[in-house]
């Protein structure tokens, strides 16, 4: 070979190794294989080496381990000492599951994982020996723990019982930088509960079983399998306090569809009676002195009821002529007290109260300032974070 190949050959082969970056994953044949190290002829390339913690960490590379065998491995360092390019198996492995699991995603594969452990967000699963979270909100319904009260020493039991079991579930987060894998059990089912939902429609009236009783609402299953919540609010016209008062697990009850989101069916029992503040400006008027049993007081008042469906709300302001700073002070929770009707607005589902004496004729009546509605219709900051509605 002359002077002039011999430097175009050297300049071509320098020019390759500028192709190079550390973390590259290339492919290459191998060469030599010894106790400490192995050499790689890196598809022209160069020489590439693996030694050391870079060789012995992946066993199923070490197992297939063959002179004139391929092999996939990393970039660690593009030139060493001996001007060889200097190689990991470990990385190189390392990428390729993280790939094979980027790849399980994007095909929405689903994947046969078992459950390791449990907190009180969610689950432990592995795959591909990379170690996954399984959120509650992804659980599916048959598996999502419905705790009357919420508390979350009792949700992480139910979870604890799942340790062991083998559960069906698809890979929706699989990031490699930090090491970042969620799997869903509920996106197991998502395409065929969707197309069962597509057939609903808003209004529909739906008859089913409920199924869980929580601190903000019932689960109620009915359809083909299908699950909706019936918010607290939407439970009955009435406030109220807690929902175990209104159904328990087993009742057999018909309910609107009212929202459908995705996934997510809201549903409603109250809307399917009639409301009965309709009525209201026939029954009560203002002026008129009513008796009434105080259910809850509260920083700005007292709520009492007038009838079992008929509440009202006395206005801290309207309890004395005097300044009041708690209306334990002059009520009690569970007392019957007359009380004077000052305002109804049948709308807004509101009737003020108060213990004061008239206005001098001609004076108008304050209306009461707004105050929370509990167990009414909830606004965007009120309504509870579901980690998972099963539809």
């Amino acid at each position: 070979m002359s002077m002039t190949e011999q430097s175009m050959e050297e300049l071509l082969l320098q020019s390759k190794i500028k192709l190079l970056a550390e973390g590259d994953v290339i492919k290459g044949r191998i060469l030599s294989v010894g106790k400490n190290e192995v050499y790689v002829d890196v598809d022209g390339i160069g020489i590439g080496v693996v030694r050391g913690r870079e060789l012995y960490d992946d066993e199923q590379i070490l197992s297939s381990l063959q002179v004139g065998g391929e092999v996939f491995a990393s970039v660690v360092e593009i030139e060493n000492k001996e001007g060889n390019i200097e190689l990991s198996f470990r990385k190189a492995g390392l990428e390729r599951v993280w790939q094979t699991l980027r790849e399980k995603m994007d095909s929405r594969e689903i994947v046969k994982t078992k459950i390791l452990e449990a907190n009180k967000g969610g689950l432990m699963v592995k795959i591909n020996n990379v170690v996954g979270f399984l959120p509650v909100s992804q659980l599916a319904p048959a598996h999502y723990p419905r705790v009357e009260d919420g508390d979350k020493n009792k949700i992480l039991s139910v979870l604890r019982g799942y340790v062991g079991q083998d559960f069906d579930v698809r890979i929706i987060t699989a990031e490699q930088q930090g090491e970042k894998l969620i799997v869903s059990e509920r996106a197991v089912i998502e395409g065929e509960l969707l197309q069962k939902i597509s057939k609903l429609a808003i209004g529909d009236v739906v008859e089913g079983e409920i199924t869980g009783v929580v601190d903000f609402g019932a689960f109620l299953k009915f359809g083909d399998g299908l699950e909706g919540l019936v918010h607290i609010s939407e439970l009955a016209w009435q406030r109220i306090e807690d929902p175990k008062n209104i159904v328990k697990v087993g009742d057999k009850v018909k309910a609107q569809i009212i929202a459908i989101d995705n996934d997510r069916i809201s549903l409603s029992l109250k809307r399917l009676q009639k409301d009965p503040w309709e009525d209201a400006v026939k029954k009560y008027k203002i002026g008129q002195t009513i008796r009434g049993k105080v259910l809850k007081i509260a920083p700005f008042g007292a709520f009492v009821e007038l009838d079992p469906e008929i509440h009202g709300l006395a206005h801290l302001g309207e309890l004395s002529t005097e300044k009041l700073i708690d209306a334990s002070h002059v009520l009690k929770e569970g007392e019957e007290k007359e009380f004077r009707i000052i305002s109804i607005e049948p709308a807004d589902h509101r009737l003020g109260l108060s213990l004061r004496p008239p206005r001098a004729e001609g004076a108008v009546e304050p209306k009461p300032a707004p105050t929370p509605d509990e167990g009414g219709t909830p606004t965007e900051e009120t309504k509870p974070e579901i980690a998972q509605t099963p539809a």
